[in-house]
């Protein structure tokens, strides 16, 4: 190991000031809908074109890891995630907010998501190689494979009806293939119209869903006093830690396995940690969705392991892991860097800034996220008269942020009368924006995975059962369906009652 690259930002206080403003930035950035990191951080490489490599990259790493945490404030506050990685943790923070324990919320989001940043940095130094290895072996086949398991999550996120929560993931996917085709160009859904060749933005679709929905739901509820938070404890008890550790573990596992995956991400870890979290927590202290701990906590430590994750295939492979690395190679080119499996024989001391780089932004993550939280809830203390229009406002600002235009913000507002009505008849808004981030996986990887078979299923599905690695995939995508199925608690039950006449 090298100690003195790794403790570079650490010692020289101007990468240690870079690397702190990044993360203090990253964090309000992230708080915000519609101002991405990928946005942020691509405004950046115009301004530190000039700038020393070290600089550069240190103001980066700073960004991108405090805004990955930093849409969970919006989402546990006001029901906006600030990003899409941060849809889960909306769906118990928001419900522990509106109990008075926004304090507590947020100091345990913040505390995991440390967790989970140190366990993908762990992870990335060192066992780069071997994950990076791991995630090459992925086909076009197994991509898909994978985006359809991440649909399958309805069954965790429709609440007791399937029917409802299949039918809201289908919306998704279909508003998702709205534009032109990626590969011929033809027009899809667009019934002619210009302006929707570009597509639906998924930002505008979020935002409306959940902040423009959650406003008109609450109208009737507009002369209700505001629930007083309790900010008696922010930082969690050891005891509380603990007692999340085993769970925190295995989500920043999944965090790390699907962030190496280029071209998913912290929001699929997300979702896929919080269905994890549903399958093994046996006594949750309230239903997941009201305000359970361990649907926040699996969330939060997932996308921000799948932080050290993406940086592996881009250390090691040259191939980015999502949208942010994929900028940051860009970056690294710019200054001379090439990114890959020669960078860790030419340049080593290069990874180790990086990974001491992350480690110092995680520690300023969490100084950060746990300071300020008793002046933060005031928002949601706010009267409702007062806080309603904030959060429109909000929600206006986020839509238009995205690509400057009014389109957006009529998609925005439109999507926030359906997320009304959606809600009223009891369906589950997280399964349409699942749909909409995931059918350009779907969509792609199926061309790739088909045109790469002749055009024959056949010979697909003889690729998927040869290969061990799209085997385990499907069996689990098949399990998952069951599982999710009326039937799976119909055969638990006659087993139960056969294995009781047994021992009877």
């Amino acid at each position: 190991m090298d100690f003195t690259h790794f403790f570079m930002t650490w010692i020289d206080l101007r990468l240690l000031a870079l690397v702190g403003a990044g993360t203090f930035a990253g964090i309000y950035i992230g708080a915000i809908p519609g101002l991405s990191v990928t946005m942020a951080v691509s405004i950046l490489i115009s301004f530190t074109f000039g700038w020393e490599m070290y600089d550069a990259l240190a103001l980066m790493i700073g960004i991108y890891m405090g805004g990955v945490y930093g849409g969970s404030r919006t989402a546990i506050l006001l029901n906006i995630p600030g990003a899409p990685s941060a849809i889960a943790t909306a769906l118990d923070g928001y419900p522990l907010a509106k109990k008075g324990l926004a304090g507590e919320a947020i100091g345990l989001s913040t505390t995991m998501s440390a967790l989970g940043g140190l366990i993908g940095i762990a992870v990335l130094g060192f066992a780069a190689p071997a994950v990076s290895e791991f995630a090459i072996r992925f086909q076009p086949r197994d991509y898909m494979l994978l985006a359809i398991l991440g649909i399958l999550l309805v069954g965790s996120l429709s609440g007791e009806s399937l029917i409802k929560g299949v039918f809201a993931g289908a919306l998704g996917l279909t508003i998702g293939c709205v534009g032109l085709d990626p590969l011929t160009a033809q027009e899809r859904f667009t019934f002619g119209y210009i302006e929707l060749w570009g597509g639906i933005s998924f930002v505008a679709v979020m935002i409306g869903l959940f902040g423009v929905s959650e406003a008109l739901m609450q109208l009737k509820h507009i002369n209700t006093p505001a629930v007083k938070q309790k900010i008696t404890r922010v930082i969690p008890s050891w005891k509380s830690v603990l007692k999340f550790l085993p769970l925190s573990v295995q989500t920043s596992l999944i965090g790390v396995i699907i962030g190496a995956l280029p071209g998913t991400g912290g929001d699929i870890a997300a979702l896929m940690s919080y269905d994890h979290a549903k399958r093994v927590t046996k006594n949750p202290e309230v239903p997941f969705g009201q305000g359970a701990r361990a649907g926040l906590v699996a969330p939060e430590t997932a996308n921000n392991a799948a932080v050290g994750g993406a940086f592996i295939p881009m250390l090691t492979l040259g191939i980015p892991g999502d949208s942010v690395t994929a900028i940051i190679i860009g970056a690294m080119f710019i200054h001379g860097l090439n990114p890959g499996p020669m960078l860790m024989i030419e340049r080593p001391e290069m990874f180790w800034f990086i990974l001491g780089a992350l480690v110092l932004a995680t520690v300023f993550m969490l100084i950060f996220g746990l300071t300020g939280i008793r002046i933060f809830v005031k928002v949601v203390e706010l009267p409702r008269a007062m806080l309603f229009p904030l959060i429109l406002l909000l929600s206006i600002i986020g839509a238009f942020a995205v690509n400057n235009a009014l389109t957006d913000v009529y998609w925005m507002l439109g999507f926030g009368v359906l997320g009304y009505f959606m809600k009223l008849y009891g369906y589950q808004l997280g399964p349409v924006i699942l749909g909409v981030i995931l059918s350009r996986l779907i969509d792609d990887n199926w061309r790739r995975a088909i045109i790469s078979e002749r055009e024959d299923l056949g010979r697909l599905f003889h690729g998927i059962f040869t290969s061990p690695l799209s085997l385990v995939l499907f069996m689990a995508v098949v399990a998952i369906f069951f599982t999710s199925t009326p039937l799976w608690p119909m055969l638990k039950n006659k087993l139960r009652k056969a294995a009781a006449k047994k021992d009877a």
